[in-house]
């Protein structure tokens, strides 16, 4: 019987077997032949098994080639959305004070679309081990220029090479990283040959053992070889590197003050759910209508979760009207969800937000139909969302712009002429304020018991307070014109119920 020796197996950082990966081989990773990626996996899986952090440790994966990278590690692994792994690192870091947080990044999504994030968090100094591959293409997505790319590179999208005059420089960030107090280790390396590997090697465990003792943000560039993106083969991509790429990314440390830097103190969580609540929510002292923590309305329409769409044009208050529900909600102990749009609509065309308040557990923060009410504050906002609303639905809209809508037999619609009595007011812009005095009513009228009916308004005058808290004089005009909404006489339009 022949008799296997094996002289050295794969690194204990890395899982037995990728069960993860949707593939027949499962000791075999994803990339393609000739690929830097495997060998920096490798370098990283040494050094979590041979520095014993592994229960410590956090992989986060890009948007690229290696967005899979968690099938590999024996860690925990998050993949993140394109050029946002810096904001999750910050969170894991700050949230788990012992814990190792390794941001693994290419180039296009940490020079380019992820840079904004990425140099605050080099400039706040968090406690984060980075490691940039730089291969000087977009290799996942069929070889664009990427902000690597060298002057005269051809890509797919640069078919000519990359022009300087056009297209810019190729971004050193090492350098700029190195120019920054914060970073306490930055240091610039290739995977072209074993001798470069291996100083590659020492400086990714260096950056990974200051990540581990506390000591700050440490950067390691790797100039990474792609011969698919760069159509090479493995010797061409290797010379690559070593003759085109590093005379533009100069290999080298360009700064290590790891020695003389002193831990950060482990910061230690707060998981105590009272003490949470008292940091986020300081204790009401009543005059904002606050209730016991065990309060619990009793009127029969929320033993089902409620899904309110309120839409309407930017500038007319769509998303503090939105925002003073949901704080409704979490005031009077409802699990509340708040979901507003943002883009070009919030520049004249229609803006939405999305409440969902319940006692139980709320599985998505997006009404995008079964919705119980619209409140519509513009003409395009109804006509958009209407379809949204349940065939029982409600709908509360302004009457001074927006004509008698079409509704289904058992749908109800309220006509408000919000805008045209805030003007007559001489406050124009509270008509979102008289609609929520409208909304008020509503619900007193037809679905609140009396005990309830008189909190809802001690609970409206509560999150207006709370929401502008900064702004006196906005809480009382607001208070003002949400009190006329609630006297005013308004009718139902349409009604089958």
């Amino acid at each position: 019987m022949k008799t296997i020796r094996i002289i050295k197996d794969r690194p204990a950082g890395f899982l037995p077997e990728f069960a993860e990966r949707p593939a027949p081989l499962r000791r075999s990773t994803h990339y393609c032949p000739g690929c830097g990626h495997g060998v920096l996996h490798k370098i990283v899986a040494e050094a979590i098994a041979e520095f014993g952090i592994k229960d410590r440790t956090t992989f986060i994966s890009p948007v690229g080639c290696a967005v899979f990278g968690y099938y590999y590690m024996d860690c925990f692994g998050i993949s993140t959305p394109h050029g946002r792994a810096p904001a999750v690192a910050t969170g894991l870091s700050r949230a788990h004070g012992n814990g190792v947080v390794i941001s693994y990044q290419g180039d296009g999504d940490l020079a380019a679309i992820g840079f904004n994030e990425f140099i605050h968090t080099v400039n706040r100094g968090e406690n984060i081990c980075y490691i940039f591959v730089n291969n000087a293409i977009y290799g996942m997505t069929g070889g664009q220029m990427a902000p690597t790319t060298l002057v005269g590179q051809k890509t797919s999208t640069t078919p000519r090479g990359r022009d300087a005059a056009l297209d810019g420089l190729p971004f050193r960030v090492a350098e700029i990283v190195a120019s920054q107090p914060n970073p306490v280790y930055v240091e610039r390396v290739a995977l072209s040959t074993p001798k470069e590997i291996m100083k590659a090697r020492a400086a990714i465990r260096k950056a990974i053992k200051n990540t581990a003792e506390r000591k700050g943000l440490s950067f390691v560039e790797v100039l990474s070889p792609c011969p698919v993106g760069l159509k090479k083969d493995a010797a061409g991509v290797s010379k690559f590197i070593d003759e085109e790429m590093t005379k533009i990314f100069p290999l080298g440390k360009f700064k290590d003050v790891s020695a003389e830097r002193v831990p950060a103190a482990e910061r230690v969580p707060v998981y105590d759910k009272e003490k949470v609540r008292a940091a986020l929510f300081p204790p009401d002292d009543g005059a904002a209508g606050g209730v016991p923590a065990d309060f619990r309305n009793r009127s029969q329409i929320f033993d089902k979760e409620r899904r309110i769409k309120v839409a309407g044009a930017g500038g007319q208050g769509v998303l503090s009207l939105a925002f003073i529900i949901a704080h409704m909600g979490r005031l009077r102990n409802f699990n509340v969800t708040y979901l507003p749009t943002y883009g070009p609509e919030m520049r004249g065309g229609t803006a939405d937000c999305s409440v969902v308040v319940s006692r139980g557990e709320i599985a998505s923060p997006v009404v995008d139909a079964n919705a119980n009410m619209l409140i519509a504050l513009n003409r395009p906002s109804l006509e958009k969302y209407l379809p949204q609303l349940k065939p029982t639905g409600i709908v509360i809209y302004d009457s001074s712009n927006i004509p008698l809508p079409r509704l289904g037999a058992n749908q109800v619609a309220y006509g408000v002429p919000a805008a045209q009595t805030a003007l007559e007011s001489g406050n124009p812009r509270c008509a979102n304020a008289l609609i929520l005095g409208a909304f008020a009513r509503m619900m007193d009228e037809l679905f609140l018991t009396p005990e309830d009916a008189a909190d809802f308004t001690s609970v409206v005058e509560a999150a207006v307070r709370e929401c502008f808290a900064d702004k006196p004089k906005i809480i009382a005009s607001n208070i003002e014109a949400f009190r006329v909404g609630k006297e005013k006489s308004f009718r139902a339009v349409s009604s089958g119920r």
